[in-house]
């Protein structure tokens, strides 16, 4: 393990706390792997044999049934995924493949739900990021029911901008099929909603987006902390 990485994992709020013996047992037993792009990590249906920490590059999450395929999520780093699965000692409910080139580090599972049992702090932080994982579902949820497709469309670029640093200009960050996919929309949906944010102060070509009027998107998107506030 690259001396950063175990510095980069300690100050995850899932590990920061708990004390200091458990988090080295952690790390003895961690795996540290390279991976190019598109190559799938686990398959949905496995047994969670390990918890995922993405150090470096992105992480698609995603589920298929009946020779159909949506994208759930990404992960970016530095982040864990699928922990529910790995507390639970259950099969994974989504795939996962790399998007560029990551560097992710591999806790074994066992370890994980042995250390849960006896560090209160660890435990803590677990049930924490369980309940945000679960508020992040809904707020999902809401997005999907509450909005129309134009209008999931600008909250994602609005959401995304900022991410970005806030510059007018910058790329989707998805490539549109996977983004349509994120979106709970068809590819051919996704180029209708693009075409119909450019009223409203957006303009896309290929992967580039440049935001010529942020207020006129806003007022189309309205925004509310109850779903596109991650923190809340």
């Amino acid at each position: 393990m690259r001396p950063g990485d175990r510095q980069d994992i300690r100050q995850l709020e899932l590990f920061r706390d708990m004390e200091e013996s458990n988090f080295d047992r952690l790390m003895r037993g961690a795996y540290v792997h390279n991976f190019p792009p598109q190559v799938q990590l686990l398959t949905q249906g496995d047994p969670s044999d390990f918890l995922h920490v993405v150090v470096e590059g992105s992480v698609e999450l995603f589920a298929n049934w009946d020779k159909r395929e949506t994208t759930m999520s990404v992960a970016r780093p530095v982040s864990t995924f699928i922990l529910a699965a790995t507390i639970q000692d259950a099969p994974y409910l989504m795939s996962a493949r790399t998007l560029e080139r990551s560097h992710l580090v591999l806790l074994p599972s066992e370890d994980v739900r042995e250390v849960f049992a006896k560090d209160h702090a660890f435990a803590r932080a677990v049930v924490s990021e369980l309940a945000q994982c679960y508020r992040s579902v809904l707020k999902d949820a809401k997005n999907l029911k509450l909005r129309s497709s134009v209008e999931r469309l600008a909250n994602y670029l609005l959401k995304w901008q900022k991410i970005q640093g806030g510059a007018d200009r910058f790329k989707l960050g998805l490539e549109k099929r996977r983004l349509a996919a994120r979106l709970g929309m068809t590819p051919e949906n996704l180029s209708r909603s693009i075409k119909a944010l450019q009223p409203h102060g957006v303009e896309v070509d290929g992967a580039k987006v440049n935001v010529t009027d942020r207020a006129a998107l806003e007022k189309l998107a309205k925004p509310t902390p109850l779903i596109d506030d991650p923190s809340c």
